[in-house]
């Protein structure tokens, strides 16, 4: 850049700004304006565009049972991440950031590569792999609500002698019995039978539904005791205190299982990484790799081998959840 492109560039940017302050004008005000306003509308669109999408397709499950196809088993993956991180999102909406968010990794992607192809691809197992790692953070976070359910049982059950309210309400006393991520539920649940009107089986009920499938059986003999209670009745409870005694078991084998294998795969793809990033030490290679397309479509087989296959150990391990809720 020669001497006489710099003093006309700056001649003209003192120019520019001098007519700006001189005819106040406040074009950066007007351009931020503008964009906001543009994003405003666009969410405004999006919003009413899931909205009408979630309306429909509440309608549609109502009266047509949803055939298992791979939009099915999206759609349930969805609902149990946003269900389990308390996500203030619809499916509709979750779909939107996502695709959204898609579409920008691609663009960063091709800066980098310059190949839309290639970037689709990358973008898609980067997608798989993060997916993946959420769902594992789900499986850990219904591990504890199971626990929590499990513990509250193993409580509650030895003194449903005197009734199962009763129980709830003396171990509901002390604040350190019932893990406080499902404790307002049984608050909620004596609130429904001494407060809201609700007949025991309704409040039990909507205690199991919030609690998940690993209530049911605690569900269903409390509606029999508490409508056909008869002299040593109560020791079918006991039987849930040995079912969990055993579930807790097979879960700690399987938890020591599958910590080996992450851990084996976590090392494995350090190596990986480590000797990939020792050979682009070598001119060649590194011009190969970097700069040549086929070095290119090696590295995307190579990101996408390790998403794949972090997805594939997960999947392996299925749900630790043994008794407990399914998603």
């Amino acid at each position: 850049m020669n001497l006489a492109l710099i003093v006309s560039l700056a001649l003209g940017a003192t120019t520019f700004i001098f007519m700006l302050l001189f005819f106040d004008i406040k074009i950066f005000d007007d351009l931020y304006k503008l964009i906001m306003d543009i994003s405003t509308t666009l969410v405004d669109y999006v919003q009413d565009y899931n909205k009408k999408r979630y309306i429909e397709r509440m309608k549609r499950e109502k009266i047509v049972l949803e055939k298992e196809n791979l939009f099915a088993k999206y759609n349930r993956l969805v609902e149990s991440l946003i269900s389990d991180f308390n996500l203030p999102l619809t499916l509709e909406s979750f779909t939107s950031l996502l695709s959204i968010l898609f579409i920008i990794i691609v663009l960063i992607i091709v800066l980098f590569i310059q190949s839309v192809s290639l970037a689709v691809v990358i973008a898609v197992a980067l997608f798989i792999g993060l997916l993946t790692f959420f769902v594992m953070q789900s499986k850990s976070i219904r591990m504890e609500k199971l626990e929590s359910i499990m513990d509250a049982e193993d409580l509650i059950c030895p003194l449903a002698r005197d009734g199962v309210l009763v129980a709830i309400k003396k171990v509901m006393e002390s604040d350190e019995y019932i893990n406080s991520n499902i404790r307002p539920y049984f608050a909620q649940f004596i609130d429904n039978c001494e407060q809201n009107g609700y007949s025991f089986k309704q409040a039990i009920t909507l205690l199991n539904k919030q609690l998940g499938s690993k209530f049911d059986n605690f569900t269903k003999k409390a509606i029999i005791f508490e409508y056909n209670e008869r002299k040593g009745m109560a020791d079918v409870f006991l039987d849930i205190v040995d079912e969990n005694a055993v579930l807790r078991e097979m879960n700690a084998k399987k938890e020591r299982i599958f910590r080996k294998m992450n851990r084996d795969f976590l090392i494995k793809t350090f190596i990986i990484i480590v000797f990939f990033i020792y050979a682009l030490s070598v001119e060649g290679f590194k011009e190969f790799m970097v700069g040549t397309e086929a070095g290119k479509i090696i590295n995307t087989a190579m990101i996408s081998i390790i998403c794949i296959s972090f997805a594939r150990c997960q999947s392996l391990q299925g749900d630790l959840s043994v008794g407990g809720e399914k998603k």
